[in-house]
Formats: structure tokens, sequence, C-alpha cells
């Protein structure tokens, strides 16, 4: 499959639009397709995100995405991409059609986006760039995460998922003062002992390869891992981060009034004092004054 550049204005709906056609076209002859439910349509496409920290060079970022894709669907699906540096961290929007030339639906499962991860680390390598593929789990993010449209929405505070969540989880702090746990979170904290198991035991094998130093850096590394807590937990905190923020606000605008209140009271205290020492010396020079004195 030849690759090309898109060009213009409308040039993705053109190629989405395209794809959808070709869809609709071979869906009679397909046997992979699930029946249409009312009202829906087949997923067209599966959009992706590639991402490296700020400071990663943006060519080799997309230079090891186009061979990632050359290598995972190059002649089995269709795709395109494009190289956003909107953000200080450099990332690659891949997008892919979801059924093949084969006739045949992609099928995206967690086994496959890990195997995803370790070879666009690989590729990343390939270039020159230090990456690896390490779990979530594994470096202590318990974060969730979000789609892209929600996490940009999210960040725009115009999320309907988060915004819905949200008013969940004040409702139940404004009648109980607390959330409940998901059911979730065991199965995390049982993910969390697992990972902290294995960081120790690493530690103990470096110890014994004489690695001293790095075992003490992998046994701090533990130390400072976050607390494990579901999407609840992080929206209760940042409702309370929330909170506090607009009270110290509000207490930093109660005081600067206060403060204003303060100085204007002091100036005009200060004008009446002036005023009374005035006063106080046009009468001491007047008393002086021996013109005065011959006219009483």
């Amino acid at each position: 499959m030849r690759a090309r550049k898109l060009k213009g204005k409308g040039a993705a709906a053109a190629l989405l639009e395209d794809w959808e056609r070709a869809l609709d076209a071979e869906r009679p002859s397909t046997a992979d397709h699930k029946p249409r439910e009312a009202g829906r349509s087949p997923k067209l496409v599966h959009k992706m995100i590639f991402s490296m920290p700020a400071g990663t060079s943006p060519e080799k970022v997309l230079s090891a995405v186009k061979d990632f894709a050359r290598e995972e669907f190059g002649a089995k699906h269709r795709y395109a991409m494009v190289m956003h540096t909107d953000e200080p961290h450099p990332h690659v929007h891949l997008v892919v059609r979801a059924v093949g030339t084969d006739g045949r639906r992609l099928r995206i499962r967690k086994a496959t986006l890990r195997d995803w991860r370790r070879g666009f680390a690989c590729h990343l390598r390939e270039h020159g760039v230090a990456a690896n593929a390490t779990e979530r789990a594994v470096r202590g993010v318990t974060r969730p995460q979000k789609r892209d449209g929600i996490y940009r929405a999210g960040k725009r505070r115009a999320s309907t998922h988060w915004n819905e969540r949200a008013a969940s989880v004040s409702r139940e702090m404004a009648a109980s003062g607390n959330i409940e746990a998901e059911p979730g979170k065991s199965q995390m904290l049982r993910t969390r002992a697992d990972v902290v198991r294995g960081w120790m035991e690493l530690s103990d094998d470096l110890v014994l390869q004489g690695e001293v130093e790095l075992a003490k850096a992998v046994r701090a590394f533990v130390k400072q891992l976050p607390a494990v807590r579901t999407e609840r937990e992080w929206i209760q905190d940042a409702l309370l981060k929330r909170a506090a923020a607009e009270r110290d606000r509000a207490v930093g605008n109660w005081r600067a009034f206060r403060a204003q209140e303060v100085k204007v009271a002091e100036q005009k205290r200060s004008e009446l004092d002036r005023t009374r020492r005035g006063d106080r010396e046009r009468l001491r020079d007047r008393s002086r004054d021996p013109d005065l004195d011959r006219t009483r």
C-alpha cells in the first residue's frame, strides 16, 4: 500500500467518506460484519494517540509511528496520521480503517495494546529515542485514562462525562461527607501489592549483584508511589481542591477588602489629624500676634 500525503481543508473528511463508501460496498459479501443495530452504524475507524514527553524530537516520534503503522497495518488496513506539536509533548494521531482488505474487522484487546506499546517503544529506540513500554501499574500510575475527546473537553471544563460524574460525587459528599469505595478498588490494591512486591524483589536481587545504589533508588521509587485511587476518588480530590481554592480566593478577596477599608480609614484619620494640628497652630499663632493684643 503506497503512502500519500493528504492536503487541503477537506482532505480528512473526504478520506473518511471514501472509507465509509468502501465499507458499505463490501458489507453484503463480508461475513465478519456484525448486524447493524437500530440507529447505529458499525465502527468505521479506530483512533489512537502516540505521545512522548516534552523535549522529544517530533520528527523521530513521527518516524517511529510511521514504522509502527507500516509494520502493523501496512498490508491489511488503510490508515492515516497527523503530527501535532501544539502542546509541549509531541504526539501523533493515527486512524486505522476498522475493516481490512480481507474483509476482517480489526479486534483490539488489552493484550493487543500492550504489544503495540512494546512495538512503538522498539521503533522509538531504533530512531535514537530512549523509550520503554512499562505498564502503567508498574510505574505507579492509577489515574484513569480517558479518550482524547473526553480529556480535551475536561481541560475546557466542558466534558459531559466529567460533569455527570462530578455531580454524582458531589451529591454523595453532600449527603454523607464522603464517598463509598468503588468495586474495582480492591483489585487495584491487589495489583499495587503485586507491583510493590516485584519492585522489592528486584531491589533485593540488585543488592546481591552488588548494585547497592541502584537498589536504594528502586526502594526510593517505591516509597514515592502515589496512593491508589479510583476515578471517583480522583474526582473527589479534584472537587476538594477546587473548593479549597475557591475558599482561599474568597478569603483573599475579603482580606484585600478589609485592608483597603483600613487604608481608607487611616488616610481619613491622618487627614483629620493634619486638620486639627493646623487649627491648633493657627490658634497658637494668633495668640502670639501683638497687633491682636493692641486691638483688644
